[in-house]
């Protein structure tokens, strides 16, 4: 199976300094891949770096089988989508109209929507449960509605790799759980997707795969289990730490 993605030993200096050495990583079609480690990782680098927004300084990156910085801005948008760390758009806008501009890589616009766009719209208005307020004002529902305002716009985008950095930042537990029951569902269709996340029991919960970072670097990556050991977690963090899969197969990480 051909990957979506995929980074070869990857490196990035910013300001003179390596903020990444040596990642390597593979998405292929029906993976969550989740990105862990404290705050200063390189979490967001290496998703900036995996979109050709910021310029590898070591290393090989490919979106669908080609170098991100050689596509135009409409290809990339076709083959992945972003959404970045809270993202401030509070416009006036209706939330649908914000979901429609997902759909600006396929020539639409909010006010000039063809059938095919309307329809993608509309799937991802439910899938993000927001249908009840498609026609509220984004400056006037809460935090958590505007961030599955912002997943709904990415999702209308329809572009199989989903780029999403923490999108599940300041949601309560059931917002969360629905981010990631929307994750799994956009893998299960044929996607992939890349997330950041600080919530480690999260990440085991709805990812294939973890790859956990400090200082740039990899500590450790494979399935959650195994790459989320007590010592990787405790040399990434600092901290003494472990993952517990509870009797009902859910996760908790605890810290001493």
């Amino acid at each position: 199976m051909s990957a979506l993605l995929s980074l070869d030993g990857v490196g990035v200096t910013l300001g003179g300094r390596a903020a990444l050495t040596g990642i390597s990583l593979k998405l292929t079609a029906t993976q969550v891949v989740a990105l862990l480690g404290p705050n200063g990782a390189g979490k967001t680098t290496l998703m900036r770096a995996a979109l050709g927004i910021l310029q590898a300084s070591a290393g090989g990156v490919r979106l669908g089988g080609d170098d991100p910085r050689v596509l135009s801005t409409r290809a990339r948008a076709l083959r992945a989508a972003y959404l970045p760390q809270r993202p401030h758009a509070i416009w006036p806008v209706r939330v649908e109209d914000m979901v429609a501009l997902g759909r600006f890589a396929h020539g639409a616009a909010p006010d000039r929507l063809a059938p095919p766009d309307r329809a993608a719209v509309d799937a991802a208005l439910a899938a993000c449960a927001l249908e009840p307020l498609r026609r509220r004002r984004m400056d006037e529902i809460s935090g958590g509605e505007k961030a599955r305002a912002h997943l709904a716009r990415a999702l209308a985008q329809h572009a199989p790799l989903l780029v999403l950095d923490e999108p599940t930042a300041g949601l309560d537990p059931a917002q969360a759980l629905a981010v990631a029951d929307i994750m799994r569902a956009h893998a299960g269709g044929g996607g992939a997707v890349l997330m950041s996340t600080h919530d480690i029991a999260l990440a085991a919960r709805c990812a294939d795969h973890v790859l956990l970072l400090n200082d740039g670097a990899a500590i450790s990556a494979g399935a959650p289990e195994e790459a989320l050991d007590p010592a990787s977690i405790t040399k990434a963090y600092g901290r003494s730490g472990r993952l517990e899969r509870l009797s009902d197969g859910a996760f908790v990480a605890a810290f001493e």
